[in-house]
């Protein structure tokens, strides 16, 4: 930016962005200490430290979070545009849900909800009828719509899709050949689901007009972020598809060995990528096409070899190898895999030497992070950790990176109206030298008045201590929280010792395949093993101790400040107390959950009665401990001001909550009252169940088959 300000109110605002023209004008307006009259009248230049800044996976705009209560779409952008965001992401469905084959007892069409694909938007000749017209105008008016605002903004817009995604069978009906790989979780899906072979010609020209379309909708489209093997998207012939290796006959012959095959794979990858930018290129040269690249530990230096620029990659770390990252959590080094999550704070000094490699060969890597609950600790609002924000981007910056991607973006913005963290976004980018510290006490001074900032700031700061003693989870701190139904369960040692009737509440909306051991055990979700006794044992403990200890003295002390104001100052206290309150409950859910794990597999795998006696106890003392945090929370939901979660004001779903939430929750505490006494047990049998209504031959069962 160049902001030249006289005296009397002439003078000029020069942006290399349309969104800095406006971040310039909120900068003049916020009282930030470096714009004085003096500078302003002489001139003064403020480059970007990041000239390429976006969200990524956009929860409330454009994904799994777009039906969330009160949320203002227009408010978000201007918070981008303000924050330093180059760019807005804008594939949204128009819809709730996706429109997809479905059959019954099966999740799997929900995951078509977040980075919608083409199919979505628009057909060609060759889909035409597959989906009804006007279900692809919607969902198409709606991007543009989402296009337009940010463009009011000087936002450019781009696409997150999963791609390339499933075709319905109907499809592969009418053109057998085009049957690709086969790319569903055969635990989650109840249907085999299959994409189009890529290769194929035919196929490359249904994706080359696809795009087009977009393109001609949105011409000034700059991107599209391509994620895949993964929620109904894969290559062909990759090691991480979910069933394994497999696709179309016309990229591998028989008998290849897994070396040539990766390298077939990854180059065909490559092919589908440039495909796409030269179709979009025809009316935008500058058009980026980004893979998302951690699911190709195998198919990895292929594919980065046939990039080049406007053909590039993004991940959480430069580093990545599959989902392998050199970085844990900054107190708990056994908690592994924290790269691109909030406790990601620092770079390793060989990301430069990736950033040179990649740059070497024309191409500009992005690299995501997180400023918001997103893939954190969902579904919670407005929580404040703007340092541990502020240090990973000035660690993003001196590792030379340029090119950045915010990942779930900034969430409900209008609903957080006091939160820090997107202040610290702008200040690493517009004031890169200033002091974090400087950054939050002039903000805290616009809050709650001067005599009042350093309160403020010092909470702030004590919250931030206690989040960074917060062990990460797998699953639980990002969406499996909500699909786990974690706050809405019923506690207790026998999830079926409560009939199934009293149990379809949360049931009906948990991500609970009817063979899925997650729905009666706490550790586990299909055939992952998310906590066990001892790891559940130690972050029980480091949560009592780092965090929960420091919360309940923080929330008493915000509640005698908040107590002794008036006014804006007392809002802006309260409101920080009910947020810390909701991360309380939060966290001290997902402590009850790491000690159910340690005390009922303690009870299960005990040869001796003295340590089940000790496991019942301690495990009756963590369903006390629930039952009075979530008395807790429902008190709050019901007397607070501040939406201090998001919550979907159409429905609920796997992804989070609805407005029914407090009633959950008051089932929720007569149920696990009514059948807290019951021994633990989980059913050793529960893979092998038949589906709900049938039954197995009479006098078959799996125990006594195996």
């Amino acid at each position: 930016m160049w902001l030249r300000i006289a005296e009397n109110g002439t003078g000029e605002i020069i942006a290399t962005h349309g969104s800095f023209l406006f971040a310039a004008v909120r900068l003049l307006s916020s009282g930030i200490s470096e714009l004085t009259r003096e500078k302003l009248a002489a001139g003064l230049w403020l480059p970007a430290t990041f000239g390429w800044h976006r969200p990524h996976w956009d929860a409330c705009y454009t994904q799994y979070w777009r039906s969330a209560r009160k949320f203002d779409p227009e408010h978000y952008v201007a918070t981008l545009a303000e924050a330093g965001f180059t760019h807005c992401e804008v594939n949204g469905l128009q819809a709730h849900m996706p429109y997809e084959d479905s059959v019954a007892f099966e999740y799997y069409p929900q995951f078509y909800t977040y980075a919608p694909g083409f199919n979505h938007f628009v057909d060609t000749p060759l889909t035409q009828g597959i989906w009804p017209a006007q279900y692809l105008d919607a969902n198409l008016n709606h991007l543009k719509k989402l296009a337009d605002l940010g463009r009011r903004y000087g936002l450019k817009p781009g696409v997150c899709m999963f791609e390339p995604r499933t075709m319905p069978d109907r499809f592969f009906a009418k053109y057998p050949t085009l049957r690709g790989a086969r790319v569903d979780h055969p635990f989650r899906s109840r249907l085999p689901r299959y994409t189009m072979a890529q290769d194929h010609p035919i196929v490359q020209r249904h994706y080359r007009e696809a795009l087009k379309k977009i393109v001609k909708a949105v011409p000034d489209l700059s991107y599209m972020s391509v994620w895949t093997n993964d929620s109904g998207a894969g290559f062909e012939h990759t090691s991480s598809l979910y069933v394994g290796r497999n696709g179309g006959p016309y990229m591998i012959r028989e008998w290849r060995n897994h070396d040539k095959i990766a390298q077939a794979a990854g180059q065909s990858i490559v092919r589908f990528l440039k495909n796409l930018q030269g179709a979009a290129a025809e009316v935008n040269p500058d058009f980026d096409v980004i893979l998302r690249i951690e699911p190709f530990k195998v198919e990895h230096e292929h594919i980065k070899a046939g990039m080049g620029e406007h053909v590039t990659w993004e991940a959480p770390s430069l580093l990545v190898r599959g989902y392998s990252v050199p970085y844990s959590h900054p107190k708990y080094p056994e908690n592994l895999g924290v790269a691109g999550s909030i406790f990601h704070t620092t770079m390793d000094k060989a990301e430069r030497e990736t950033l040179e490699q990649s740059r070497a060969q024309g191409v500009e890597p992005v690299l995501h992070y997180s400023a918001s609950g997103v893939m954190n600790h969902e579904p919670l609002l407005g929580l404040p950790f703007p340092r541990m924000v502020h240090s990973k981007l000035t660690a993003v910056s001196e590792t030379g990176i340029s090119r950045i991607s915010c990942l779930g973006g900034l969430t409900n913005t209008s609903q957080a109206p006091y939160w820090p963290n997107p202040v610290a976004i702008r200040a690493a980018q517009f004031f890169p030298g200033k002091p974090i510290d400087q950054v939050l006490s002039e903000y805290a001074t616009q809050l709650v008045g001067a005599e009042n900032a350093k309160t403020l700031t010092t909470a702030w700061q004590d919250f931030e201590d206690a989040l960074t003693g917060q062990p990460l989870v797998g699953l639980y701190c990002a969406f499996g929280f909500c699909w786990q139904r974690t706050w809405d369960r019923p506690f207790v040692p026998d999830a079926e010792a409560v009939p199934a009737p009293e149990r379809e509440y949360y049931e009906r909306h948990g991500c609970f395949q009817h063979n899925n051991p997650g729905l009666i055990d706490l550790g586990k979700d299909v055939l992952f093993d998310l906590i066990t006794r001892d790891s559940g044992k130690k972050m029980a403990a480091d949560m009592d101790r780092e965090v929960i200890a420091r919360l309940h003295p923080l929330i008493a002390r915000l509640e005698k400040i908040a107590a002794g104001l008036a006014g804006e100052p007392c809002n802006v206290f309260t409101d920080l107390r009910d947020r810390v309150r909701a991360y309380l409950h939060w966290v001290t859910s997902l402590r009850s959950v790491c000690a159910w794990c340690e005390n009922v597999y303690g009870y299960l795998q005990a040869t001796d009665d003295t340590i089940r006696s000790t496991c019942e106890k301690n495990l009756q003392s963590a369903i006390d401990g629930e039952l009075t945090n979530i008395r807790g929370l429902i008190e709050l939901l019901e007397t607070t001001s501040s939406e201090v979660l998001v919550v979907s004001g159409i429905a609920e779903n796997t992804f989070f909550y609805g407005e029914n939430l407090v009633e959950h929750l008051k089932t929720k505490v007569r149920l696990t009252e009514k059948y807290r006494h019951h021994k633990p047990r989980i059913d050793p049998d529960m893979f092998w169940r038949p589906i709900p209504g049938t039954t197995w031959p009479e006098g078959w069962s799996a125990s006594a088959n195996a």
